[in-house]
C-alpha cells in the first residue's frame, strides 16, 4: 500500500470529470487500498480518486471513529434525492483548513459497485448522504467551495492563493 499525493485547490486537475471504471480488477482494488490508507493518514472521512489525480469513478468513505467501516463506491450514481435539504459544515482534504456550510439533499438513494464488482444499492441520510454527495462532486470535477455563493467562493479562492504564496515565501527564506 502507498500514501498517495492529494491535490490541493485550485489545481486544475481537480476539475477533470472522472471516467467510469470499465472493470473492477486488481488494479482498482489496489487503488482502493491506497486511497483508504491515504484518507486515514490525512486524516479524513472520504476521498475521491480525482483528489489523488486518478480520473476514474472511485470513492472511499469511512465515518467510523475506529476507521474500520470502509465503504467503497465504484461508479457511484445518485438514483434519487429528497426534496428536504440539510446544511452541514464541510471540509475537504483538497482544501485544507477551510470549513463552510453547504446545503445538500437530506436523503439520497445510491447505486454503486463494491471492490468485488458487486452492485450495491442503498439509502443514505445525515453525514453519509453529505459525504457521498461531496465525493461524487469531486468525480464530476467540482470542489465543495464551488457550491457557495460566487462572492464567498472568490473570497476563499483569494485567501487560499494568498496562503499558498506566503507558504512559498517561508520556504524560500
Amino acid at each position: 500500500m502507498a500514501i498517495l499525493n492529494i491535490l490541493h485547490y485550485p489545481d486544475p486537475r481537480l476539475h477533470k470529470v472522472a471516467k467510469p471504471v470499465a472493470q473492477v480488477d486488481d488494479r482498482i482494488r489496489q487503488l482502493v487500498k491506497d486511497m483508504a490508507e491515504t484518507m486515514y493518514q490525512a486524516p479524513g472521512i472520504g476521498l475521491a480518486a480525482t483528489q489523488v489525480d486518478v480520473h476514474e469513478r472511485v470513492v472511499v468513505i469511512d465515518l467510523s471513529e475506529e476507521q474500520n467501516e470502509l465503504r467503497v463506491l465504484i461508479n457511484p450514481e445518485i438514483l434519487s434525492r429528497s426534496d428536504d435539504t440539510q446544511v452541514y459544515e464541510e471540509g475537504c482534504l483538497s482544501v485544507p483548513g477551510i470549513y463552510e456550510e453547504v446545503k445538500r439533499a437530506s436523503e439520497i438513494r445510491v447505486k454503486a459497485l463494491d471492490e468485488n464488482g458487486q452492485t450495491q444499492e442503498f439509502d443514505a441520510d445525515g453525514l453519509l448522504a453529505v459525504c457521498i454527495q461531496h465525493e461524487i462532486d469531486h468525480l464530476d470535477g467540482k470542489v465543495f467551495i464551488q457550491r457557495l455563493s460566487s462572492l464567498k467562493h472568490n473570497r476563499l479562492r483569494t485567501k487560499i492563493l494568498k496562503q499558498r504564496r506566503e507558504k512559498q515565501l517561508e520556504t524560500v527564506e
